[in-house]
């Protein structure tokens, strides 16, 4: 029978438990990597602990703000385990991974009509950095959408032609 939306799971992935109990102070090591502690449910006498105040983990390291002493009851589960979390390796995406539209090369983002933006300033590629004077002319055609954030001065003698969406932000 044809369905909608994304293939059923391959395989089924249960939840993973890990009693610190009897542990004291406030380093532990966890039994399972984690990308963050936004991964796993930290429980000190069946209280469940806020990630990032009350916890924070890294790796196999699970650090505690306020100290654990060896009568708590104290257990971890590993949400992210069960939910398959997937951390990208370092430069594990490559170009060919991306739409055709964009490039990866010399630091630069390139979208479909060739406006590029400079990243190599140490903002990484996460970050969209683009300059607040359009000093070339430039055409977004229909059916494009473009957007820029604040302010938007164009330059003297500088043409900007919108026949798709512009969104100032």
């Amino acid at each position: 029978m044809a369905y909608l939306g994304n293939p059923p799971a391959v395989a089924y992935s249960t939840v993973s438990y890990q009693d610190l109990t009897g542990g004291t102070g406030t380093s532990f090591t966890l039994d399972n990597a984690v990308a963050n502690e936004n991964e796993i449910e930290v429980f000190v006498n069946n209280v469940r602990q806020e990630p990032s105040v009350a916890y924070t983990a890294s790796g196999t390291s699970l650090t505690m703000t306020g100290s654990i002493v060896a009568t708590d009851d104290f257990y971890i589960v590993y949400q992210g385990k069960a939910q398959q979390t997937i951390t990208p390796g370092a430069n594990s995406i490559t170009s060919s991974m991306l739409h055709s539209s964009l490039s990866l090369g010399a630091g630069y983002f390139q979208g479909e009509n060739g406006a590029t933006g400079d990243t190599t300033n140490g903002k990484g590629d996460i970050f969209r950095v683009h300059e607040q004077q359009l000093d070339t002319n430039t055409t977004i055609a229909s059916g494009d959408n473009a957007g820029c954030f604040f302010n938007l001065t164009v330059a003297s003698g500088v043409t900007l032609t919108v026949n798709g969406n512009l969104v100032i932000a």
